[in-house]
């Protein structure tokens, strides 16, 4: 599996504000943008990211993804706080 093709799963399934995708093959990290995590703790975050892979992760095509979640709002408050360095 590549970066595109994880990345154009993630999407189809999320709708993402923005989307980082990066990783080995097997071991990726992910940074993902979407006004679905509104109101959601980290786990039920993570969980609607893991819904998107559905057999990619049970079939061990994706080995493991590493996430930082954030609702648009908190993305760009992090952007603002970037901008202040």
């Amino acid at each position: 599996m590549t970066a595109e093709q994880l990345h154009a799963i993630i999407a189809k399934g999320l709708a993402c504000d923005h989307l980082e995708v990066d990783g080995d093959g097997r071991h990726w990290s992910a940074v993902i943008v979407s006004p679905a995590f509104e109101g959601k703790r980290l786990i039920q975050r993570h969980q609607a990211v893991y819904a998107t892979l559905g057999e990619k992760i049970r079939t061990d095509e994706v080995h493991a993804l590493s996430m930082k979640t954030h609702t648009p709002a908190e993305w760009a408050a992090l952007q603002a706080g970037a901008c202040d360095h």
